[in-house]
């Protein structure tokens, strides 16, 4: 009976310095866990980095750095940490069969979050939606497109998309295609249209607009006026508005006809 109790003692004694290492490594990680997210944090916030990827990177920092304590504290008491992660592995492994759309809209998001090819206010088209992003998550981004909807596109999607960002754009090209009569003076009916785009409201003045006729049309002549913007001072709706009447107004000014489509029938009488 002495000799068990002995060999208690000893396994016992044996066994509290490895604890007492497993508490201290455990304590310093938790220390080092807050410490380190909040440098991470602190290094985001004055880069403006987004409030979603500020959270995800100072949480995935906290966490692995507890992770890698806990790890190396469980070693010292001689939990066999290597097989319990191989059969950890095991179960993870048939699991993400299971979540593998869940993961990769995961790391599409933050991949988005790290590389920032558009922000939370910004005008984008992708996968077929234009609208502003209202809110980019971890497994969806969310576009209120300009008819007034609100599309939610997983992150894989939007990943693998080419992405249009108007926001970041300084300028834009306009385009409009008129027509108009045959034996209509063109040089005349350019010249008219470009003094008129160019007073445009937000029109560039250090890019020079262009006209461009292209089409023999059964009643016209049809051309196409290009002419840029400054997206600071107006968008490319409140523009091309505004040149269509102004053109319209200035053809009526200066006798420059835009025909209706007209056919000509012929009746032949016969005997």
């Amino acid at each position: 009976m002495g000799t068990t109790w002995d060999i208690i003692i000893v396994k016992t004694l044996e066994f509290l310095p490895a604890l007492a290492a497993a508490m201290v490594i455990l304590v310093v990680s938790l220390w080092a866990a807050a410490w380190l997210a909040r440098i991470v944090r602190n290094l985001l916030e004055r880069r403006n980095t987004d409030r979603e990827l500020v959270v995800l990177l100072g949480n995935l920092t906290r966490w692995g750095t507890i992770g890698l304590g806990v790890t190396m504290a469980l070693q010292q008491v001689g939990f066999n940490v290597t097989a319990f992660l191989a059969g950890l592995g095991a179960l993870g492994f048939a699991a993400g069969f299971a979540v593998q759309d869940v993961s990769k809209n995961f790391v599409a998001g933050v991949l988005l979050l790290l590389q920032q090819p558009f922000n939370l206010g910004e005008a984008i088209e992708v996968n077929g939606f234009s609208g502003t992003v209202e809110e980019i998550s971890l497994r969806a981004t969310a576009i209120r497109t300009f008819d007034g909807r609100l599309v939610y596109i997983p992150n894989a999607d939007v990943y693998t998309s080419a992405i249009v960002n108007f926001s970041r754009a300084k300028a834009r090209r306009v385009e409009i295609t008129v027509g108009v009569a045959y034996g209509t003076d063109l040089d005349k009916a350019k010249r008219v249209a470009l003094e008129t785009v160019q007073a445009v409201e937000g029109a560039k003045e250090d890019l020079a607009p262009n006209v461009v006729f292209h089409t023999f049309n059964d009643a016209s002549v049809d051309m196409t006026i290009y002419f840029w913007i400054d997206l600071a001072i107006t968008d490319p709706f409140r523009a091309k508005d505004a040149a269509v009447q102004a053109i319209h107004n200035a053809f009526a000014r200066e006798g420059i006809d835009i025909p209706y489509p007209i056919q000509t029938v012929l009746l032949h009488k016969q005997d």
